[in-house]
């Protein structure tokens, strides 16, 4: 008789017993897939998570002097890999007793720890004359090109793409180039080709 009110309920609560199942594999599922796709948070795309107008931005050494700035007109940060995209940047180094040297383009892209620029489109790099004491002034030095990779923190500069660089003595066309503010030398790829006019000596 038990076994017959038993296999009775069964019967009347199959239904229920089987929607709860249901429901029990259907979260199932969702959990596993949760786990396995990735989460729909944006993290996995390309799209910027803030953004700035008129973005302004300076580095002091420890003395409080500016030693670098960077302005643009909208600035994008990237979560997916930490960059910050730049529009119509400018980037100036004014380094205490080094000439000034200013980089401006159509982007640039600066990556997450801050030690490389990439400036694209419309680059073009000034470094200013030098005016140290006991030294003949030179320059200024001006450096176009449609891509420049700049290591602020090394005050260089290098491209492996077409670059002209042109002073008050001529003009040289490259394919590549490599800049070193500090030590004021430039490196020149291939496809070298220009004219320079022999430093004069005045008496």
């Amino acid at each position: 008789m038990s076994a017959r009110i038993w296999l009775d309920r069964l019967v009347t609560w199959s239904p229920v017993l089987l929607l709860g199942a249901l429901a029990g594999l259907t979260y199932w599922l969702n959990t596993q897939v949760r786990l396995a796709a990735p989460p729909f948070d944006g993290s996995g795309r390309h799209d910027p998570d803030i953004f700035v107008e008129n973005f302004r931005a300076v580095n002091l050494d420890e003395d409080g002097r500016v030693r670098q700035a960077l302005v643009a007109n909208r600035a994008e940060h990237f979560p997916d890999d930490d960059t910050t995209l730049f529009d119509a940047p400018a980037i100036t180094f004014t380094d205490p007793g080094k000439p000034r040297l200013d980089v401006t383009s159509d982007q640039a892209t600066v990556t997450g720890n801050r030690e490389s620029v990439y400036f694209q489109g419309h680059v073009k790099a000034i470094r200013e004359a030098s005016a140290a004491e006991n030294e003949k002034p030179e320059g200024p030095i001006t450096v176009t090109s449609e891509f420049l990779h700049v290591f602020p923190n090394e005050d260089r500069i290098v491209t492996d793409r077409a670059v002209t660089i042109a002073d008050p003595r001529g003009t040289i066309n490259a394919i590549g180039l490599e800049l070193d503010n500090k030590a004021r030398t430039a490196k020149f790829g291939s496809h070298v080709t220009g004219q320079i006019q022999p430093q004069t000596i005045s008496q």
